[in-house]
């Protein structure tokens, strides 16, 4: 059994403030250890499981977070940015049996998070097909296109319940929420018992599945400042969609991760 795991912090438990996801700031190491120890907690479970190759992406700002010297001698780390569509994902192929993510978090526009966002702090909302979407919403379709369905997530509570409401019967740990600039977390030690024993459940059991990547698809890509959306309105295919935002229309969901590759920034 072959398992992909995508590697983000901010849904990380204890996480809480911007300063603490900043590669190089002062507050960064000791997140970035505990970002680190779940995913070592996942990969434990899926060895349990029955996991016989775990490939992981660090796939937060960077994708130079994870303390490499940590990981077990039998996965592969995926760093850095290829600059390839599949972004958080990639890695991915038809080989792998399901996928596994790790501190993601609530999506732009809501409040179950401080560090609550979609892709980056320039857009204010991502919408799919009218439904406003998360960074997962578009990593588990990514995975779909694969054929590979999404059996667990970590991350706070928003996430969790979109993860939930987009994949029934997939696995989560909800590891804190949040209240204004304030977040409510479990301890980073049962957030690693969790998502240990959660995986290990997930994978034995088979939960989760591939949600349909049928289309057609619109993205929206909503800025925060206009001047956003007048760039990226030249990306082939977008049009002016209000004063802030842009829209593109695909026939399959891969062009609409290809265009969000140039079009988000």
């Amino acid at each position: 059994m072959k398992i992909f795991i995508s590697a983000d912090i901010e849904g990380t438990a204890g996480i809480n403030h911007w300063d603490e996801t900043i590669h190089g700031h002062a507050d960064w190491p000791e997140y970035r250890a505990l970002m680190t120890a779940e995913v070592l907690a996942a990969c434990d479970g899926a060895r349990a499981a029955g996991a016989t190759e775990i490939v992981i992406k660090d796939a937060h700002d960077s994708g130079r977070n994870l303390l490499v010297e940590r990981l077990p001698d039998d996965v592969r780390i995926v760093r850095n940015w290829s600059g390839h569509p599949d972004g958080m994902m990639f890695g991915l192929d038809e080989s792998f049996s399901a996928a596994i993510y790790t501190g993601y978090h609530a999506k732009a526009g809501t409040e179950d998070n401080p560090l609550a966002h979609s892709f980056n702090l320039k857009i204010s909302r991502l919408l799919l097909n009218g439904e406003v979407a998360s960074e997962f919403t578009v990593n588990a379709l990514c995975a779909g296109l694969y054929g590979v369905p999404s059996a667990f997530l970590a991350g706070d509570a928003g996430i969790c319940a979109d993860a939930r409401a987009m994949v029934p019967g997939m696995g989560t740990v909800e590891t804190l929420f949040g209240a204004g600039p304030a977040s409510n977390s479990i301890a980073p030690a049962r957030s690693c018992r969790l998502i240990r024993d959660g995986v290990e459940a997930a994978l034995t059991g088979g939960a989760g599945g591939i949600p349909s990547t049928e289309g057609p698809w619109e993205v929206v890509v909503e800025f925060v400042n206009p001047v956003n959306a007048y760039q990226s309105r030249w990306y082939p295919g977008a049009r002016e969609h209000g004063p802030r935002a842009v829209a593109l229309e695909a026939r399959e969901f891969f062009d609409i991760m290809r265009a969000l590759r140039f079009i988000k920034g």
